[in-house]
C-alpha cells in the first residue's frame, strides 16, 4: 500500500492546538514512546503531538493515557459522500473538513459523556490525504485535546 499520510485539521481554538503541538517535546522523547501509524489508531489510545506542526502526518507517538499526553483518540469515522456523489473520488479538503467537524462533534458525547458544547475539552481531527485516499483510506480520526494543560488520564466517560 504506498505511504499513507493524513492531513491535520482542527476544530475549536487553533492557537491552543498549535501551542500543544509545539510543546509536546516536554512530555517525552522517541525512546519513551511508540510510533503508531495514523491508519492503525483506535479510540482509547493517547498520544503526544508532533514536535513540529506538519500538514501531513504518518504516525503518532503513543503513550499510556495515565501519563501526560495532549490528545486522545475517541472515534474513527468512515467518510460518507453526499447523496449523488461518488465516494471513490477525493472530495477535497473543504468537503472533508465539513464532514469531519460534524462527525467528530457528533461522536464526542458518546466517548466523553457530555455534549461537546458543554465540555471543557476541544477536538481536532486527522483527514485522509489525496495520496492515502488512493489507497482506500476514507476514515476521519477524531481526537480530544485539552485546554492548554496536558491530559493525565483518559477522558473517556469523564463528563468534562
Amino acid at each position: 500500500m504506498g505511504d499513507r499520510l493524513r492531513v491535520a485539521r482542527a476544530a475549536g481554538v487553533v492557537v491552543i492546538t498549535a501551542a500543544l503541538a509545539s510543546g509536546c517535546g516536554l512530555f517525552g522523547d522517541d525512546e519513551d514512546t511508540n510510533k503508531t501509524p495514523v491508519y492503525d489508531v483506535e479510540p482509547g489510545q493517547c498520544f503526544l503531538g508532533p514536535e513540529e506542526v506538519k500538514a501531513q502526518i504518518e504516525d503518532l507517538e503513543e503513550v499510556p493515557c495515565d501519563e501526560p499526553h495532549d490528545r486522545e483518540a475517541y472515534a474513527v469515522v468512515a467518510y460518507e459522500a453526499p447523496e449523488g456523489e461518488s465516494a471513490d473520488q477525493f472530495p477535497g479538503d473543504e468537503e472533508l473538513t465539513r464532514y469531519a467537524q460534524g462527525a467528530c462533534a457528533s461522536e464526542f458525547e458518546t466517548y466523553v459523556g457530555i455534549d461537546y458544547a458543554d465540555s471543557d475539552y476541544f477536538f481536532t481531527y486527522l483527514l485522509p490525504s489525496p495520496r492515502s485516499w488512493e489507497d482506500d483510506d476514507r476514515d476521519v480520526l477524531c481526537l480530544v485535546i485539552g485546554t492548554g494543560e496536558p491530559l493525565t488520564k483518559s477522558v473517556k466517560g469523564s463528563k468534562q
